[in-house]
């Protein structure tokens, strides 16, 4: 989980971008709210469509708003200075609306902010959040008049382009049990097998490495010569010899996320598979090499894509890789006309595909942080490296 050293970090770099006339900031973009501060509310509870708010002083003080079964589903432990808990549910009094009790704990947070001018999130309050606000608060700011004009959350999504610390150890949480899984798919996958059948092994694997419940989601689909690309959830398909299953999901440990991919033979597969195996694997060894802080993304592309159609396997048909962290994806992203450089922190995907009719469908990944020389695989991708 998030560091508190982690987050104070964090609140100072974001400061460091604000205006000095601007002496508080009002936060509500669930996960912005615990990059900051750690809080975030745990998918698995029943407050998990429920959100809070996150103010912050200028002076250092960070201000947790809630109402009380929100912060009584806290994922981890969060860093804050005071909070404004409202009451929700008593077990004794007919509940208010959720919306209700978030918008008293604004109303009687007021005193920390009255007499003063702040900004807030825009894409994160609701209509009635940012009104009740609104009179004392700015919705954007340019530093000077040449720049465009940016919000709390343009802010905020530049910063989180570079990983802390912190970030990272959770990521590499997150992939740790991501393999877990990814190990125990090579060793029941076998003919006969339904994709949920694979699904249920993955995702039993994988939380009892990461040691609590989590979020598993992605692609757990087979492919073959009649159906060459296929996505999202299992079906109710049986998988059958010479199958090509596609395994390319997340494990979310505390809002951040690991995302690899390994294709598994079902079974003997053509010499035609195997062929395309091999050429998603050096492509993505090749392409690996050239990661490091400059490196147009656009190109990058480009040369999985050209190394793909060297091999005989046609054009990269979707991205070559994407960010990675509290969102899936998230930039720098690896398109043939990306204007994205990557920079030291990006944690970054790596992820050449191909796709024959008549043969079946491969797509392999892995996970980079990228350094100052260059860049860190961060995963072990069973049978990928």
């Amino acid at each position: 989980m998030l560091t508190e050293q982690g987050c104070r970090q964090r609140r100072s770099r974001l400061w460091s971008q604000i205006p000095e006339e601007l002496e508080w900031l009002l936060v509500g973009d669930p996960r912005h709210v615990q990059y900051l501060c750690g809080f975030r509310i745990n998918p698995l509870s029943f407050s998990a469509d429920q959100r809070a708010l996150l103010l912050l002083k200028r002076d250092g003080k960070c201000v947790l708003l809630a109402d009380n079964f929100t912060k009584r589903s806290a994922g981890a432990a969060y860093f804050v200075d005071d909070e404004v808990i409202t009451p929700w549910y008593t077990h004794r009094r007919s509940v208010v609306s959720r919306h209700e009790a978030l918008t008293q704990a604004i109303a009687e947070a007021r005193p920390y902010w009255s007499g003063s001018t702040g900004l807030i999130e825009p894409e994160g309050l609701t209509e009635m959040c940012a009104a009740m606000v609104a009179e004392d608060a700015a919705w954007q700011f340019a530093a000077d008049e040449e720049e465009t004009p940016r919000t709390l959350g343009d802010v905020l999504r530049e910063l989180r382009r570079s990983k802390d610390g912190d970030e990272v150890e959770l990521l590499k949480r997150c992939m740790r049990a991501c393999a877990a899984g990814h190990r125990r798919a090579i060793e029941v996958m076998a003919p006969g097998l339904g994709e949920l059948d694979v699904y249920l092994e993955v995702q039993r694997a994988a939380q009892q490495e990461a040691g609590e419940p989590c979020v598993v989601y992605g692609d757990f689909r087979a492919t073959h010569a009649a159906l060459p690309k296929a996505g999202g959830l299992p079906t109710d398909y049986r998988l059958r010899e010479g199958d090509l299953f596609i395994l390319d999901y997340s494990v979310i440990l505390h809002g951040y996320r690991s995302d690899f991919t390994n294709t598994l033979p079902v079974g003997m597969v053509s010499s035609a598979a195997s062929e395309q195996l091999q050429a998603c694997r050096e492509t993505l060894t090749a392409t690996a090499k050239l990661l490091r802080p400059g490196a147009a993304c656009r190109e990058l592309w480009q040369t999985a894509s050209s190394l793909l159609e060297q091999a005989g396997m046609g054009p990269l048909v979707h991205h070559a890789g994407h960010g990675l962290g509290l969102e899936h994806p998230e930039p720098p992203i690896l398109v043939s006309e990306s204007a994205d450089e990557l920079r030291v922190g990006d944690v970054v995907t790596l992820e050449p595909g191909c796709y024959r009719e008549g043969v079946g469908g491969v797509r392999v990944e892995n996970n980079y942080l990228i350094t100052a020389d260059g860049s860190e695989q961060l995963n072990e991708t069973p049978g990928v490296g």
